[in-house]
């Protein structure tokens, strides 16, 4: 049987395929690797797997709100963001819903899983993919419930925060859930001016998701949270999964993780410096490059990337599978200077 992916990160398809794993650009995680602390946080909780997880993750929620300096009441944890947005749709079960395109997949899998009828408002490539005041008219009182990723998978690019308000506002108006994807937020050049949580309090219908997966390079361990004032929708979003999502080992690498400032220190740094080199280098090669704010960027290729990288033992992301963009497209992660510079290497080669 054959398996279409939606996602990039398949490094085990991959390694079949070639007979060695990649150098993998295809997945936007810290390149890093997983943090000192949260590796001995997972070997010393090894030894207590016999037991149940905690089913309300309290000792993490208790640090997620100290971290976020938001009440722990307001705060469910998750088998990773995708879990949360599946349970939100599956909470809300709204009939009709609007999502941006391109961006995350999940978005439009989850709502059809419960039959609802997803709007599309489209991302133009030619205005950068940013969202424009077009997108408030597409908020209707028959608008049940609306995705919006912040900074947006694939492009990279954020919303305007005064037409983020206006669109909190619009939502509220309507009766519309905001559902917020702010997972890459932590890789913007100022996270905290563009995270929403001040707005949970003055804002019922707000709820935001982040993970741990991208920043601290845990994307095998499965953990996010989901933020949101209004108690009752996430106690209905934690009764429609399974009763132990979490893992008492993601819990206590959670819990490890916050405590890595150094090294949420370097990953943004890194990032800050790489990203606008990478940037400048594929701009360089005659390419097509969306500026994006995470740590990520999507550009057009005029000629077809995957094999001929492939072959030199480097994954990209084909974006041809997403709503909006065709084979044209790739994403590729920020990494390394090593990396990034083998990367432009290969690029150089195939596109000389």
């Amino acid at each position: 049987m054959k398996y279409e992916l939606t996602h990039g990160g398949d490094w085990a398809g991959f390694t079949l395929a070639h007979g060695r794993p990649p150098l993998d650009f295809s997945a936007n995680i810290s390149p890093l690797g997983v943090p000192p602390g949260v590796q001995e946080a997972l070997r010393e909780a090894a030894g207590q797997v016999d037991l149940y997880p905690d089913p309300l993750c309290r000792e993490l929620r208790n640090a997620l709100s100290e971290h976020e300096g938001v009440p722990v009441e307001r705060i469910l944890c998750g088998n990773g963001a995708a879990d949360l947005i599946f349970r939100a749709a599956l909470a809300r079960r709204p009939c009709r819903a609007l999502v941006t395109e391109p961006t995350f997949a999940e978005y439009e899998t989850a709502l059809q899983t419960v039959g609802c009828a997803v709007e599309y408002a489209m991302l133009q490539a030619e205005n950068g993919f940013a969202l424009d005041k077009g997108f408030l008219d597409a908020i209707t009182p028959e608008t049940d419930m609306v995705f919006l990723c912040e900074p947006n998978n694939p492009t990279g690019v954020t919303t305007a925060p005064a037409l983020l308000t206006q669109i909190l506002e619009r939502c509220r108006e309507t009766g519309a859930l905001l559902v917020l994807d702010e997972c890459f937020g932590d890789f913007l050049d100022a996270p905290e001016a563009h995270t929403r949580k001040a707005d949970l309090a003055a804002f019922q219908n707000l709820l935001l998701l982040k993970a741990f997966t991208k920043l601290y390079a845990m994307a095998g361990v499965r953990l996010g949270y989901a933020l949101c004032a209004d108690t009752e929708l996430l106690e209905r979003m934690r009764r429609v999964g399974q009763p132990w999502a979490v893992s008492s080992l993601a819990q206590a690498a959670g819990a490890a993780a916050l405590r890595e400032t150094d090294y949420v220190r370097q990953v943004r740094e890194m990032t800050a410096a790489e990203r606008p080199w990478l940037l400048r280098q594929l701009t360089g090669l005659g390419l097509r490059v969306i500026p994006g704010e995470a740590n990520y960027l999507l550009f057009q290729s005029p000629r077809s990337l995957t094999e001929p990288l492939a072959r030199q033992g480097i994954l990209l992301r084909n974006c041809g599978n997403y709503v909006g963009l065709d084979e044209t497209w790739y994403r590729i992660a920020v990494r390394t200077r090593t990396d990034n510079q083998r990367l432009i290497q290969a690029l150089e080669e195939v596109l000389r």
